[in-house]
């Protein structure tokens, strides 16, 4: 029995750098997402050639290809897709153990993971972080910034602990709850129509060009079920742009391409300097919601942050 042991001790202690280790599970991950290695690599504060090795290592020893190589690009394929899967289970699973172990020691240290959607992490959230931080300087904050679909998922896959969106989500592995709330603007150009009488008509919002945020944000939905309660759709509505952030939409409503709803928050700016006109419309306030995963380990982090949250 004792020579069995013996046997299988050695036999795993002899082709232990056959396994897969977290960190080139992290790499993979960077990589996977990001299609770039060398996007990765700087998202990860490393070199090139390391991610570049950790990859063809991971390939090589388990005689598996999990990206194609398109000339100069790096394309997830099939087999890629399913280890990604599996690559991010066990990352949270390591997240959570890590974030237990950090509860042992009261919020001396530890980490805490939280993704935003945009106008979220770029105005509410900073000087939440900021009083926290003050309180709790041993723990390690790690902030990422997706639209309210993207924010959801990484709360679901359990790459973050802690999710704040703007937009309504329904995923039944997750809670989601009020947390805050904003009201949004309806803005123009200045040498737009609308900006002399500061006014606007239900059916005025057909007869003029609209530049929206991209599906999947917050902004957008808002701005969509607003249209729904005066029985319009986007599809009634002349498209100008569709563009993936606050100061992008922003910019090109100054520019003159059209009219646009964004938070009031983020309007101001241009407001204060002219650049834009408010103008008054009957907007319902937007809310903010937090979403945590309703299994996974809720860390003493997370739950301090949320408390001292609280508006």
């Amino acid at each position: 029995m004792f020579e069995t042991t013996e046997r299988s001790w050695r036999y795993d202690h002899e082709n232990q750098d056959q396994l897969v280790t977290l960190e080139q599970l992290r790499i993979f991950l960077a990589v996977a997402e990001r299609q770039h290695v060398t996007r990765a690599a700087e998202a990860l504060n490393l070199t090139q050639s390391a991610v570049s090795s950790a990859i063809t290592t991971l390939e090589g020893r388990h005689g598996v290809a999990l990206f194609d190589r398109v000339g100069r690009s790096i394309v997830l394929n099939r087999a890629g897709e399913v280890f990604l899967a599996e690559a991010r289970k066990v990352l949270a699973q390591a997240q959570a153990a890590e974030a237990a172990l950090a509860d042992l020691s009261g919020l001396e240290r530890g980490r805490l993971s939280i993704h935003a959607s945009q106008t979220i992490a770029s105005y509410w959230l900073p000087p939440r972080l900021t009083l926290f931080h003050a309180a709790h300087p041993g723990i390690e904050i790690d902030v990422a910034i997706g639209n309210t679909a993207q924010v959801a998922r990484a709360v679901a896959e359990g790459d973050a602990e802690i999710g704040l969106v703007e937009g309504e989500v329904d995923d039944p592995v997750l809670s989601r709850s009020v947390i805050d709330e904003e009201q949004l603007s309806l803005v123009v150009a200045p040498l737009h129509p609308w900006a002399s009488a500061h006014t606007s008509a239900d059916h005025d919002l057909t007869k003029t060009a609209w530049v929206l945020r991209e599906p999947g944000s917050g902004t957008r939905a808002a701005f969509e079920h607003m249209l729904a309660a005066r029985h319009l759709s986007l599809s009634d509505l002349k498209i100008a742009m569709v563009l993936p952030g606050n100061e992008a939409v922003r910019s090109a409503v100054e520019a003159g391409a059209g009219a646009g709803v964004m938070s009031q928050t983020v309007a101001r700016l241009g407001v204060a300097r002219k650049a834009l006109v408010e103008i008054a419309f009957d907007l319902p306030p937007r809310q903010f919601y937090l979403l945590r995963h309703k299994q996974r380990y809720r860390s003493r982090a997370g739950d301090a942050f949320l408390e001292m949250a609280k508006p």
